[in-house]
């Protein structure tokens, strides 16, 4: 068996996976900017919204973080895979970009 992967046949964004007298380029995980296999443990860096933690690229919870990211009335924090989105709290919905009770 040859070695394709020696050559590196992949794109930046994956990873290469040799086969019997083949390979397959196998996208990295979505934490990862670059990579030199599978999961967030293989980054070469980690993707904006992670930070490398135990040899592992995990989420930033950015509604922990001290400096509040969602700074409007009525408004809530969630965290999402990479990032977060603020969402108008529990009895209130958006109106023009305003948190109002409903």
């Amino acid at each position: 068996d040859l070695d394709e992967c020696a050559s590196s046949p992949c794109k930046d964004e994956q990873y290469c996976l040799n086969t019997d007298g083949s390979f397959s380029c196998k996208a990295c995980d979505a934490s990862c900017v670059g990579c030199t296999g599978e999961g967030s443990d293989k980054c070469k860096t980690c993707a904006s919204g992670y930070v490398k933690e135990d040899e592992r690229c995990t989420d930033i919870d950015e509604c922990n973080l001290s400096e509040k990211v969602c700074k409007k009335e009525n408004e809530d924090c969630v965290n999402t895979s990479g990032s977060y989105k603020c969402v108008c709290s529990e009895g209130f919905e958006d109106k023009d970009g305003t948190c109002v009770q409903t």
